[in-house]
């Protein structure tokens, strides 16, 4: 078990530079299979595409590593993405290019059985560092990702996708030689068709009183993000007149400080303030930071809130934390899909509302966009001052150890 935890941060580190990898050459990619004057229309269809495979199979996917054990799943998901991403790299029409990201999808959505299985390693009381672990990787991987896709994108425009399969097949031989099954073989829950139906299970999340609220923040948090992942580099560019070279510099010092901040930020954080003021601290340097991009008209200032954003990166392994404490050890991977199905339905939703909603007051205030993100997360207090009424599950109250 000791390289249990390595294995896992190394094999969601490969898995996002697998993604990263062929972002950049999407566009040129779809000058040569989709018809002139559709690229644009094509390229949100294949983002939705994947995100909606996400918010499919991420339930499934964990509940079946609740039932069968974390290990099997992630072998599967590793190479079907290996497989997958053969299949891009000789896709000869539009339609191959679109089956591929609805795989991309099914097998992506593996990051709920990673994060199952550290908690299943991971102590109640160490989750949330763990969990900012996680994010940390997976925000260096998309750092590196794209860069290495463009740079082998220039080389040949496929190649992304070959390098892409080499590296999740490298990740599966990691993980079968290293990797070790997490979940006891005498505490698997019987398989229904309820658990690995996302829409039932995002029901079921409701079905305690105080997993309620932390659900609804769990949303409200990732809808909000949706701004900053859909706007950074458009915002700039339009707003701050930020050049191509300045653009790209920006993403990656946002996506290093919001690394960095995962990785050692978080943990401290909650050893000393405990996970709910954690993420509350973490909520209230990112709405300062929304509140500063609202204002913004110097093309520097949107580095000087860059501190703010990464520490407000802590926000959602805090609060991983504090609903990992809701449910039994028996159905973590079950709540960890439901989770990803969340973030994979807001990654649908979000963007589209983002752009609308920019596009609709840039003629007036172009940074209300961002004011309109620091209100929702005002919600947050209430929220969790619900939770707070709420009476705790007794099933669970012992194993809590309210924060």
């Amino acid at each position: 078990m000791r390289l249990a935890i390595p294995v896992i941060l190394i094999a969601i580190l490969l898995d996002a530079v697998g993604l990263g990898l062929i972002m950049p050459i999407l566009p040129g990619l779809l000058r040569t299979l989709a018809p002139p004057g559709t690229q644009t229309f094509h390229y949100g269809g294949l983002l939705a595409a994947y995100a909606l495979m996400q918010f499919l199979c991420a339930p499934i996917l964990g509940a079946l590593s609740d039932r069968f054990g974390r290990r099997p799943i992630l072998l599967l998901s590793m190479i079907g993405a290996a497989a997958d991403y053969v299949l891009m790299a000789v896709a000869p029409s539009l339609a191959w290019l679109y089956v591929g990201r609805l795989i991309s999808g099914a097998t992506g959505a593996n990051m709920a059985v990673a994060t199952a299985s550290l908690t299943d390693l991971t102590p109640p009381e160490g989750r949330a560092r763990r969990y900012g672990q996680l994010g940390a990787m997976f925000g260096l991987g998309f750092i590196a990702g794209p860069v290495l896709g463009g740079l082998l994108g220039d080389w040949h425009l496929r190649a992304p996708f070959v390098a892409a399969a080499i590296l999740n097949g490298a990740n599966a031989l990691l993980a079968l030689i290293f990797l070790p099954e997490s979940r006891a073989a005498d505490d698997r829950p019987a398989l229904s068709l309820k658990a690995v139906n996302p829409f039932t299970a995002l029901h079921r999340l409701s079905g305690g009183p105080r997993l309620l609220p932390l659900a609804c923040v769990f949303a409200l948090i990732s809808f909000v993000s949706q701004i900053p992942g859909t706007l950074w580099i458009l915002y700039g560019q339009d707003r701050l007149a930020w050049s191509l070279s300045v653009a790209g510099l920006s993403l990656a010092a946002y996506g290093a400080c919001h690394a960095m901040a995962q990785a050692v930020l978080t943990g401290a954080a909650v050893k000393r303030l405990g996970e709910a003021a954690a993420l509350l601290a973490g909520l209230a340097a990112e709405i300062v930071g929304m509140l500063l991009m609202s204002i913004a008209t110097r093309s520097w200032i949107p580095f000087l809130a860059l501190p703010l954003f990464a520490a407000g990166g802590m926000a959602m392994p805090a609060l991983q934390a504090l609903l990992s404490r809701e449910v039994d050890d028996a159905r973590q991977g079950e709540l960890q899909g439901v989770l990803a199905s969340v973030i994979s339905l807001t990654g649908i939703v979000g963007p589209l509302l983002v752009s609308a909603v920019y596009g609709w007051s840039r003629g007036w205030w172009p940074g209300a966009i961002w004011a309109f993100g620091a209100m929702f997360y005002l919600l947050v207090w209430p929220l969790l001052a619900w939770r707070a009424r709420s009476t705790p599950n007794p099933a669970m109250a012992g194993a809590q150890g309210e924060r």
